[in-house]
């Protein structure tokens, strides 16, 4: 398989394994979205690392694949991969990226998808698709431009250019580095600890925010407003304010 999903501890860890570059051809992508909706649906996974693993995360789309199709064949295709990445992006849990070597095209892409990146200090990430006369098509102009801004996004993209793993933490575009051969340890040790957490109240955590950016301020707030109603009737919340107040903060446990 060109995707795998392990689960351990928690933590659902979606592998590509597409050696050597994890090539982002139709059929990774729709695997890709089978094991992501599956994530999201299983009890057994309460947080998600993207991994591609030790030396690359993934150096974009196939393109002797893409090469082969003409406007009628992408017309029909653009959609499911579009679809392959935004069904990482609703997975209802915290993901997180781990980002070794290589992130270009769909593999930044897929990156973007994340709720948090870690690369390492390796990483080369970039949007290169201009330069074969084309532009990012798996969200790449949207997701790159709501997360570190619209002028930024535009050099990135019109320029095709890479950035190493120093620029892209100071664009914003990853929020951590480390050495490359801690990037999975540290990405699981982050996803682990959110999986302890309270699952209701991370997926309203997360979908409060993901919808209130793609909408007006009032509409955000009736989101927020109903999930926040909503979670009083949780037992994690009985569990959480019960051991704040007997006690105190930070000592409650939700599995």
């Amino acid at each position: 398989m060109t995707v795998n999903l392990e689960v351990s501890e928690g933590v659902g860890t979606l592998r590509l394994d597409r050696p050597p570059m994890n090539a982002l051809d139709t059929a990774t992508q729709d695997r890709l979205k089978e094991l992501a909706e599956e994530a999201g649906r299983r009890g057994d996974v309460r947080a998600v690392v993207v991994y591609g693993g030790e030396k690359v995360f993934a150096a974009g789309a196939d393109i002797k694949e893409m090469q082969a199709m003409d406007h009628a064949a992408m017309v029909l295709r653009a959609r499911a991969l579009q679809d392959a990445f935004t069904a990482v992006a609703r997975i209802p849990k915290p993901v997180v990226a781990a980002i070794t070597g290589y992130a270009l095209g769909g593999g930044c892409e897929l990156a973007l998808c994340a709720d948090y990146r870690i690369a390492g200090e390796n990483a080369k990430l970039g949007q290169p698709e201009i330069l074969l006369g084309v532009i990012p098509g798996a969200g790449g102009t949207q997701r790159l431009a709501r997360l570190i801004g619209p002028s930024k996004a535009k050099d990135l993209i019109f320029t095709g250019r890479m950035v190493k793993a120093d620029e892209a933490l100071s664009l914003g575009l990853v929020d951590r580095v480390v050495p490359a051969d801690e990037v999975y340890t540290q990405a699981h040790a982050w996803a682990a600890k959110l999986a302890q957490g309270p699952a209701i109240a991370l997926r309203a955590a997360k979908e409060s925010i993901d919808v209130g950016l793609e909408t007006d301020l009032e509409t955000g707030l009736a989101v927020e407003r109903n999930w926040f109603a909503g979670l009083f009737a949780t037992e994690d919340r009985e569990r959480g304010m019960r051991s704040f107040v007997e006690e105190g903060p930070g000592k409650a446990k939700f599995l």
